[in-house]
């Protein structure tokens, strides 16, 4: 796991501290997070039954557009035919995802590894247009699911009542088994300002 710059766990148990940084950060590591963890603060209060923890990111990727990683153009079939040809793989299971969504399965063929033909007999003009601006991924929103998943898999059992926010590079997360009181939140959101403040 790559080095945080900050990593405090608080809790109100001290010897529960230690235990539950241990937990967190074999779930970074399985979760693969630590590169996009730079800052990462969770504050345990048992008496409360509360859980808060606040992130700061590294720093997070662009949405990923098809004329990121492939040139589209006209196949050869005299302009019914639109030609992918993909310099990247990664993003290929998503791509075809959309692909069928969009033109069906059958309309959808893969020649070779790095090439996809699209059959579209319609204004192939305006297709290529919008498929050049498609967007195929968004880490973003891969990143979030894996910090809530992170976030819950912290959490003590039963804290089944949350609250999640994340905005720019910033994430909060806070968990009780009771219903969430206001100031738990603006907690939350304090112990951020805290680590956006440390250098």
């Amino acid at each position: 796991m790559e080095a945080l710059e900050t990593f405090i766990v608080e809790s109100t148990v001290p010897e529960e501290g230690a235990a539950y940084r241990s937990i967190i950060s074999d779930i970074i590591s399985e979760l693969v997070l630590g590169g996009a963890i730079g800052r990462i603060k969770v504050v345990i209060r048992p008496e409360d039954s509360l859980f808060q923890m606040a992130i700061v990111l590294r720093g997070s990727q662009s949405p990923v557009k098809l004329s990121d990683f492939a040139e589209v153009g006209y196949g050869n079939l005299e302009k019914k035919e639109i030609k992918l040809t993909m310099n990247e793989e990664k993003y290929l299971p998503a791509l075809l995802e959309k692909l069928w969504a969009r033109y069906s399965r059958g309309n959808v063929i893969q020649p070779e590894r790095k090439t996809l033909l699209i059959r579209q007999k319609e204004d192939p003009e305006k297709e290529i247009s919008f498929l050049e601006e498609m967007l195929v991924a968004d880490p973003k929103q891969t990143l979030l699911s894996r910090l809530v998943e992170m976030a819950i898999r912290s959490t003590p059992e039963g804290f089944r009542v949350r609250y999640h926010s994340m905005k720019d590079n910033y994430f909060i997360f806070v968990a009780s088994e009771d219903n969430l009181k206001s100031e738990w939140i603006e907690e939350g959101h304090m112990i951020l300002e805290q680590l956006q403040e440390e250098k």
